[in-house]
């Protein structure tokens, strides 16, 4: 190690230790930290609970701040600003549209007097003119992008907003770049990389997986036994614990019926005052309520390593949503617990599909005003122009960015028509893109699915999503317990028995059996984890995982297929290597309609087709 890394490294753990009180640093926090001091950009992947935060946070005291970060919802700002005044350490400030305006005046003062030099913001306040103007003034050391899959189209939680910070940073003077994540599997990576316009970034990452957290799903097809069996499991859990509900009704219905069992217990939800919010989550942090009965807007960014369970009443939307929500357990180390409980119907594909309607008509109002517009407008005057709220018009224009139907130029991201297109045609592309985001999302849930129904083992099939692999069970989760006769729950099994089953080698379905296909014989087709193939149906994708007897690829079209090994054994061109030139299909060419680019055909009826 040359000596002058050693001596920033052994700066970097003073400074843990003095000022935050921590014993050490791991080696993944100070290579992404050194990183930093050298002026490089930085993409980390961690796992919730893993110490993301303090890769930009000693640093900052290092380098002299301020620390511009960027996080995506106010009650995750709130907690991080606590959280470092209760170091040893400058003082952090926000900047939001939830606080007086005083508040955030007295933060503006206190960044450009030096007491302050972590400044938190989100998305949207950077698409501001005037706050990306005093913000260069400030001369920021470091930017910061929390949460940072949100910027990518794979992403389970793409925020148009996001799109725009990669120019953002290149108008604060371009300070070093720092992306967090706690999951993105390697085309995500790829996408932040790009949006983000990181430079020749360092990449670390550690993998996702929290082996102390055991996995486990209860399985019904009745809505009041599920119902029944949750409030007993949770009333019967060791606290403290978090139960997620898919409703804000269903919070409270839960929260009443734990208190009813002689639970302390607290409904949170985004229908709630932000004072009742504030009191609730401040109170679990203290011990007091033990368990919170929350929809997804509790949690994200809480410190509190002591959490014994999440547990979930409904099926989440995706992989993804559930494995960060989980990631709030056990995070002192200590065995912890992650239980779901599921019913198929629960899933609502079809309503989930519904609420994701594309407003065609707000999209041609956009288009037809750019086109008569000589002079480039800003996202505002286009929402005032079309009577759109500014969130709307800013989403639908990303949509047409996308779509090659408008160009986004100069310091105040103006838009502009690209010419030789009509509103129709910019339309049709817009709604391409939009298909193409809806297919991902189907698929996820699909995904979701078979992580609720596979009986082989649950770490496996996440991991195996988010691209890790693991060779060997992981000997914490129920279908783990299940092999190894322990813990057997009859009523769960006779649930799964009852379970539709799929028979179809030419199609994997996550069913009752552990493999609807018998494992392979003989060698296995060259694939691995992260390899980029080509489908002829689907084009271009990335391997996520293997198993004895399926592949699971995310196409850039239609998002995660499962497919069978047999099937692909039998016909060699249906997968193939695009960079291979004994490849069938040209993937250069964009007439082919295979080609990654070319509008796919309407999404089958089943998302695992081989």
């Amino acid at each position: 190690m040359p000596e002058g890394t050693r001596d920033r490294i052994e700066r970097l753990r003073h400074v843990a230790r003095e000022r935050f009180g921590w014993s050490d640093l791991a080696p993944e926090q100070t290579e992404a930290m050194a990183a930093l001091l050298d002026g490089r950009d930085v993409l980390v992947v961690m796992p919730t609970g893993s110490g993301k935060s303090a890769i930009y946070q000693v640093p900052t005291v290092v380098l002299g701040g301020p620390a511009v970060v960027v996080s995506p919802l106010i009650a995750l700002q709130r907690d991080q600003v606590a959280g470092l005044r209760r170091r040893d350490v400058p003082d952090a400030v926000a900047v939001n549209s939830a606080q007086p305006e005083s508040v955030t005046d007295q933060g503006w003062r206190a960044v450009r007097d030096g007491e302050a030099e972590y400044l938190f913001l989100s998305p949207e306040q950077l698409a501001k003119d005037g706050v990306l103007k005093r913000l260069r003034a400030l001369r920021p050391s470091l930017f910061v992008v929390d949460e940072a899959h949100c910027v990518s189209a794979w992403g389970h939680d793409f925020r148009p907003d996001y799109l725009n910070l990669g120019e953002a940073a290149e108008r604060l003077g371009r300070p070093p770049v720092l992306a967090l994540t706690a999951t993105a599997a390697a085309p995500v990576r790829a996408d932040i990389a790009e949006h983000l316009h990181l430079r020749d970034a360092v990449v670390v990452t550690t993998g996702t997986d929290r082996p102390n957290v055991h996995l486990a799903v209860h399985t019904f097809t009745d809505d009041h036994a599920k119902r029944d069996a949750v409030t007993g499991w949770t009333a019967a859990a060791r606290a403290p614990g978090i139960l997620y509900t898919a409703t804000r009704k269903d919070a409270e219905t839960y929260a009443e019926r734990l208190r009813q069992e002689g639970v302390d217990a607290a409904a949170y939800h985004a229908g709630m005052k932000a004072a009742d919010r504030r009191r609730i989550q401040d109170g679990f942090m203290a011990g007091a309520p033990s368990m919170v009965v929350a929809t997804s807007a509790f949690g994200m960014g809480i410190d509190k390593p002591d959490v014994r369970f999440v547990a979930h009443a409904s099926v989440p939307d995706s992989p993804d949503s559930y494995y960060q929500e989980i990631g709030r357990a056990g995070r002192d180390g200590e065995p912890a617990r992650a239980e779901l409980f599921y019913r198929p119907e629960d899933l609502g594909l079809q309503k989930f599909l519904a609420a994701r309607a594309l407003d065609t008509d707000a999209l041609r109002r956009i288009m037809t005003t750019l086109l008569d517009e000589d002079t480039p407008r800003s996202r505002s005057q286009v929402a005032q122009l079309c009577g759109l709220s500014r969130q709307k018009a800013t989403d639908l224009v990303n949509l047409l960015e996308e779509a090659g139907a408008v160009a986004v130029a100069g310091p105040r991201r103006a838009v502009r028509a690209v010419p030789d297109r009509t509103a129709g045609q910019a339309v049709d592309a817009a709604r391409e893109v939009f298909e193409r985001r809806r297919r991902t999302d189907r698929s996820r849930i699909e995904m979701m699915r078979g992580y609720a129904e596979t009986r082989s083992c649950r770490r496996q099939y996440l991991l195996g999503y988010f691209g890790d692999r693991t060779d060997e069970p992981c000997g914490m989760c129920d279908a783990c317990d299940r092999d190894q006769g322990r813990d057997r729950d009859p009523d769960r099994d006779r649930d799964l028995e009852r379970a539709p089953d799929h028979d179809d080698e030419h199609r994997i379905e996550t069913g009752p059996r552990r493999t609807t296909v018998p494992p392979v014989s003989g060698p296995r087709p060259p694939y691995e984890p992260n390899d980029t193939v080509h489908h002829a149906e689907w084009g271009r994708g990335t391997v996520m995982s293997l198993e004895d007897d399926r592949i699971v690829v995310l196409f850039e079209q239609v998002g995660y297929k499962t497919l069978s090994l047999a099937a692909l054994r039998r016909d060699h061109d249906l997968l193939t290597d695009p960079t291979d030139p004994t490849d069938p299909t040209d993937p250069t060419d964009p007439t082919d309609p295979t080609h990654p680019t070319h509008p796919a055909d309407p999404d089958p009826t089943d998302s695992t087709d081989a």
